[in-house]
């Protein structure tokens, strides 16, 4: 009998001698049990205040209590987790399939307050979750698309909105910083202020002091910390905790059926293409980190992603859902590439949305705290548009203009509240969001300027103002300046 053949040196048959195109890219592989769950936990903790704060800025503005109002981020965190297991995992052409987190974004923020001050309390919800639904759908729609429109928001437009964002909610944390209630005799007393300003030094202490995952999380910490030290001055409402269920279901449309106007459906579409814009920048930052760039496939199945979590998320009581750029500057900074860990993560915030005791504890830190981390999360949202700026060629062309003009309009709603007062009220949702005012206008200046008669394609060209061979992406809180040969360097992470 012939002896059975050796596998020789170099034969393609040999398991020693695989190509590397045989092995298998570190997107894709899956790690051990726990360091699968530890990795996956640490991009909880990275975008759980990030999560949670849309929620509770819009739903004391719209009129719920504090016990609706933790009902609600719970939710946020459910739909987050399904809108992240959408990017990660995927299906069919749904997913950009990179270690890539969704969850609520503040560029909705206003405008949906804006929303619920035009409407009475009962309807405010069900009004946004309508416009958001409508928003999603036509997002996903155009997602084939606007993958190739992308020359049309360069850092000179989205650094313009992600100042707007970070700028727009500013006031936010300063009402929280005083109490948050304006009628109330103690609003604005020394004793809400000092408790702000205290928690504020304590987040920029441990951003300073602390190294790595602790350091992702100083604003977490600071809550925590700031909460503790409330106690016993008794601005700690232990009401929403001992009021919620251990295991709840995020009931559909808990709030009423969706509601559909035409002015909060504009405004709400205009944020899903803010939304659409800065995903696109992170997917591109994103692929070079983990040595996959995202080509026009990757970025279109991402958008579907954004969109289909955006459009299911009002059924659970979700609202719009984009990129957390934060969670790319930790893969950046970790090395773990795997797109199954941050897939934990996002069956981790299920299992957060499905735990209503869970969701109620960050109910427990009183206003004040959240005011002083407020200020430092809200603003990194600015700095990283500032960021963004920098890179934008503001020196060429009419780009300095274009910013200028497009803040200046954004900026109305704050500096001057009742400047729109004599207008339609529908137009009023519309016009009181200073992130949907200043990103029209940036965007129609950007056409008008650098794009229309201009052949060869104008100075707000998207990668304006890099050097040749680096690549300049923009996104909700993250700006990466990679160069071509080193796409494994570590990207800053800020809120998003």
């Amino acid at each position: 009998m012939a002896a059975a053949p050796r596998f020789l040196k170099n034969s393609p048959s040999s398991p020693r001698d695989q190509s590397a195109d045989d092995r298998k890219h570190p997107v894709d592989e899956t790690l051990p049990p726990l360091k699968m769950f530890t990795s996956g936990l640490q991009h909880v903790a990275a975008m759980y205040a990030g999560v949670v704060a849309p929620p509770m800025i819009v739903g004391p503005a719209v009129g719920l209590t504090p016990t609706e109002t933790a009902f609600l981020m719970g939710a946020s965190l459910f739909t987050a987790g399904i809108a992240t297991l959408l990017q990660t995992i995927g299906f069919w052409k749904v997913g950009a399939r990179l270690p890539f987190v969704n969850g609520v974004s503040f560029a909705g923020v206003t405008p949906m307050v804006a929303i619920g001050k035009a409407q009475s309390p009962e309807n405010a919800l069900p009004i946004i979750f309508g416009a958001v639904m409508v928003a999603g759908v036509l997002g996903f729609i155009l997602a084939p698309y606007f993958c190739k429109l992308v020359r049309f928001f360069p850092p000179v437009v989205t650094g313009t909105v992600i100042t707007l964002i970070g700028v727009s909610l500013l006031p936010v944390a300063f009402n929280w910083s005083q109490g948050g209630n304006s009628t109330a005799s103690d609003y604005g007393s020394m004793k809400y202020i000092g408790m702000a300003a205290l928690t504020f030094a304590i987040v920029l202490l441990l951003r300073k002091v602390l190294r790595g995952f602790l350091q992702q999380i100083a604003i977490l910490l600071g809550l925590v910390a700031g909460t503790l030290i409330a106690i016993p001055f008794g601005m700690t409402n232990f009401d929403p905790i001992k009021d919620a269920d251990l295991i709840g279901f995020p009931t559909p449309f808990h709030f009423g059926a969706p509601q559909f106007e035409i002015a909060a459906i504009i405004s709400m579409c205009i944020v899903m293409l803010v939304c659409m814009t800065e995903s696109t920048a992170d997917m591109l930052a994103l692929g070079r980190i983990v040595d996959r760039p995202a080509d026009e496939k990757t970025i279109e199945g991402g958008l579907r992603a954004d969109t289909l979590g955006t459009a299911i998320s009002p059924l659970f009581n979700g609202f719009a859902c984009s990129a957390f750029a934060q969670n790319i500057g930790l893969v950046a900074m970790t090395k773990v590439r795997s797109r199954f860990v941050v897939a934990t993560g996002g069956g981790i915030l299920i299992l957060l949305g499905l735990c209503p005791v869970l969701a109620s504890v960050i109910a427990l830190v009183p206003l004040p705290v959240l005011g002083g981390a407020g200020i430092v999360l809200f603003g990194s949202v600015a700095a990283s548009g500032i960021q963004t700026l920098a890179s934008a060629a503001l020196d060429k062309g009419e780009n300095a203009l274009i910013v200028a003009a497009a803040v200046g309009v954004g900026l109305i709603p704050i500096a001057a509240p009742t400047f729109y007062h004599a207008f339609p009220k529908d137009m009023l949702v519309i016009l009181d969001s200073g992130i949907s005012t200043g990103c029209v206008v940036a965007i129609v200046l950007n056409l008008v300027f650098n794009h229309l008669g201009n052949k060869g394609g104008g100075a707000g060209e998207a990668g304006e103002g890099t050097e040749p061979g680096e690549s300049t992406v923009e996104g909700g809180g993250l700006v990466v300046h990679q160069p071509a040969q080193s796409a494994g360097e570590q990207a800053p992470a800020a809120a998003h």
